[in-house]
């Protein structure tokens, strides 16, 4: 039974099947990334329009802290198939403190130096800066640094380091028919 990786690039067009078995740990990555974003910014802007109305950079901060939990065991289980060794974990949370830290850079900026918020300019318009500051400025920028550190320092075991040829399942690149 095809894996739902499998099914999901049998989908994919022909054309970008091999670059994306290729980098298959990157789209990985970039999966799971994207089902935190998505968490983040729902959790984020729960915790803005209800208990931290007045405290945009900890609403992130906290929505952030929770993804990351997710992101850990996603990433940990699927994206880089390690074996979860706990010094793995406290690098991984080493790293991740840090990009929540670049993450709120952004947000913190927008509204404390450039003073995108209340009274200076519409609740709509704050919403926006908000939004584009913190949730998709600081998680891509945040998200490049995640990705270069866990590869670099958390998610080393050999099977992420040397899992160079396709995974069990996938087709070989094929060879051109007429090399003997």
């Amino acid at each position: 039974m095809p894996s739902p990786t499998q099914r999901v690039l049998a989908l994919a067009p022909a054309r970008l099947r091999p670059f994306l078995v290729r980098h298959r740990r990157l789209v990985k990555f970039l999966l799971v990334g994207s089902g935190c974003f998505v968490l983040t910014t729902v959790i984020d802007l729960e915790l803005k329009f209800t208990v931290l109305e007045h405290k945009p950079v900890v609403a992130l901060t906290v929505a952030t802290v929770i993804a990351t939990v997710v992101s850990y065991v996603l990433n940990r289980r699927w994206a880089f198939r390690t074996d979860g060794r706990r010094p793995e974990a406290l690098l991984f949370y080493l790293v991740s403190a840090v990009a929540i830290g670049v993450n709120d850079i952004p947000l913190a900026l927008s509204r404390y130096a450039f003073e995108l918020r209340e009274p200076y300019v519409t609740p709509f318009q704050q919403e926006i800066a908000d939004f584009l500051s913190g949730m998709v400025l600081g998680t891509f920028v945040a998200m490049l640094f995640r990705y270069w550190a866990m590869r670099r320092w958390v998610f080393t075991s050999p099977v992420a380091r040397t899992h160079a040829g396709p995974e069990p399942g996938y087709a070989a690149p094929e060879m051109p028919r007429d090399v003997p």
